[in-house]
């Protein structure tokens, strides 16, 4: 979710959740290490719970990035071990660590010596050739004896030459069946599931079978509300607010970024499919990815986008 899980979108995703835990956009360590520390760190409180994804395959570069990161209290540290893109694989991390297992153990230690966040691993169940029946309980083995206690799978291999990024997301087929296996052959872990999960009937249904969590991407994004609201259900949670409940609960948020400078659209570029599926969501997604691009652009702007949904659904 490199370019759109930033601080706006989680901000905006927490108003349909209270429970469930977010992710930053994958930062790397060396960003972390070098880079402009709060623009990469910074969050919003209200964002809590909320884990820090780390791109990376130098233990030492990586201890410092949690080092750093400290300071700013996330409740979880994530390594990334299955983002396939081309980006990822020149710097030897994401997907391509799957071949790497001890150097991924190496990696965890020296992060898990730099904090008491808990330190967890999201991995794809292969790439290329490899055999998941083989390499992932083996893969896993490995990151349990490195004191990993919570992985996030996603079910599809990738094949790191041949296939772009979002081929790698369509193409390799998925395989739920084989996490829910490494949920048995492991019960004392926590294990998550991710890839091709659509809706909340889907991500209970893989609940019911025994995984610990189930974790949403493009979906959640493209259609928030009917996947995010209601999710707290899961947690016996009542709280499930309609989209309009959430647009007024963004307000504040947005008069504060504009009023510190910042712009309208990079906060309205996470809220365009927060109607999808409704009467009127056309007319609500054209005004904003129109007018919320031009200079001086305020909260008049969206209202103009509710009344063009409203207008719309009569």
């Amino acid at each position: 979710m490199m370019d759109w899980t930033d601080r706006h979108c989680r901000v905006f995703h927490r108003q349909m959740t209270r429970r469930a835990m977010l992710y930053t956009e994958m930062v790397t360590a060396p960003a972390i290490v070098h880079g402009p520390k709060p623009r990469l760190l910074d969050f919003s409180p209200q964002e809590h719970p909320v884990a820090l994804q780390l791109g990376g395959s130098d233990p030492r570069e990586l201890a410092e990035a949690v080092r750093i990161a400290n300071a700013w209290g996330y409740d979880e540290i994530n390594l990334n071990c299955g983002c396939p893109s081309d980006r990822v694989q020149s710097g030897c991390f994401g997907a391509v660590l799957m071949e790497r297992p001890q150097l991924v153990a190496d990696c965890v230690r020296a992060m898990q010596s730099e904090t008491d966040t808990p330190v967890t691993v999201k991995c794809r169940i292969g790439v290329d050739e490899q055999d998941p029946e083989t390499v992932l309980p083996a893969f896993i083995e490995t990151l349990t004896q490195a004191g990993v206690r919570h992985i996030i799978v996603h079910a599809r291999k990738a094949w790191l030459q041949g296939l772009s990024p979002k081929e790698n997301r369509e193409i390799p087929p998925l395989d739920h069946d084989i996490v829910v296996h490494m949920k048995q052959r492991f019960p004392g872990l926590t294990i998550c599931i991710n890839g091709g999960i659509t809706s909340l009937a889907q991500a209970k249904a893989l609940l019911d079978r025994g995984l610990d969590g189930v974790m949403l991407g493009r979906a959640a994004y493209h259609d928030p509300a009917n996947t995010l609201i209601g999710a707290d259900a899961l947690w016996g949670s009542d709280f499930a607010p309609d989209p309009l409940a959430v647009v007024d609960a963004m307000r504040p948020y947005i008069a504060d970024h504009l009023a510190r400078g910042g712009r309208l659209h990079q906060i309205t570029r996470h809220m365009l499919g927060l109607f999808q599926g409704k009467p009127g969501a056309r007319g609500w997604r054209r005004v904003l990815s129109v007018e919320a691009t031009r200079d001086g652009a305020g909260l008049d702007v969206i209202e103009r986008a509710l009344a063009e949904l409203q207008a719309r659904a009569a």
